[in-house]
Order: C-alpha cells, then sequence, then structure tokens
C-alpha cells in the first residue's frame, strides 16, 4: 500500500472512531433532515443552524460503515462557517469527485475531502460516501423528504 493510501485510509478511520460534530443539534433554528441507504443498512440524520446564509453549526447522528461515518465527519468539519453557496458547490464538487466525474472542481477540493477519491472505484461504496452529503443537501434545501441512495441519488 502507497503511503498516501496509508495516509487516505488512517483519516477515514480516525474519523469513524471519532467523528467530529457528532450528536444532535438541538434548538428551533435548526433544520434537518434524515438519509438512508437501503443497500447497506447507513442512517444519519443532519442538523443545520443557518445564521443568514452562513452554516453556523452543522451536526449528524447516525449509524453505518467506516466510509459513510467519516464522511459524514468530514462533511460536517468542511461546511461549517460556509454560505450556502459554498456549501453548494461543495457539494457538487464532492459528488464529482466520488462518482468519478473529474474536474478542476474536484482536484481543488481540500486535500481531507479528497481522501474519497478512490471511492469511485466502488460503485457500491459511492452510496455510503454521498449518503450525509445528499442528507445535508435536503436539511439545506429545508425539504421533508428523507435522503435515499435509491431513486438515482448517489
Amino acid at each position: 500500500m502507497s503511503s498516501v493510501s496509508e495516509l487516505y485510509q488512517s483519516v477515514i478511520l480516525d474519523h469513524n472512531k471519532a467523528p467530529r460534530n457528532y450528536g444532535r443539534l438541538e434548538g428551533e433554528a435548526a433544520r434537518h433532515a434524515k438519509g438512508h441507504n437501503p443497500l447497506c443498512g447507513d442512517e444519519v440524520t443532519v442538523w443545520l443552524e443557518l445564521e443568514g446564509d452562513v452554516v453556523k453549526d452543522v451536526r449528524f447522528e447516525g449509524q453505518g460503515c467506516a466510509i459513510s461515518r467519516a464522511s459524514a465527519s468530514l462533511m460536517t468539519v468542511a461546511v461549517k462557517g460556509k454560505t450556502i453557496a459554498e456549501v453548494e458547490r461543495l457539494f457538487a464538487d464532492f459528488h464529482g469527485l466520488v462518482t468519478g466525474e473529474k474536474s478542476e472542481a474536484t482536484e481543488a477540493l481540500p486535500a481531507r475531502l479528497q481522501v474519497f477519491a478512490n471511492v469511485a472505484q466502488f460503485p457500491v461504496r459511492v452510496k455510503c460516501a454521498s449518503l450525509a452529503w445528499h442528507t445535508m443537501k435536503k436539511a439545506l434545501d429545508d425539504t421533508t423528504a428523507a435522503a435515499s441512495t435509491v431513486n438515482g441519488e448517489r
């Protein structure tokens, strides 16, 4: 295994074991959405607190594989403090990264998100890596529909 692969694996394992921003976000101002991956059983709930058009706080709870949990953890770190427009760009760029749609934007993603670049080689794992992101997008859009990795969402 290359040193880069080992580094990426250690980042994923670290965020799986000690997820950042884990736990319920209390308060009436918090938006939330639930997500489910029926193929492997991953479940996640994402809470967002907006202050104007800025993500003031973001948290998640759920259960799932290491990739799903690490992706949720890294997502919360990446979007906290960003504007809605920046978060939507991150969502699109991350989705492109994990589905193998390489572009200048996916190459410009922070290194901590690049750990998921090889997920595109494993289509079943794409759904694991993207579930929290789709769920966060549902919360951001303030929709009541649950995010799912079926019906075209990957």
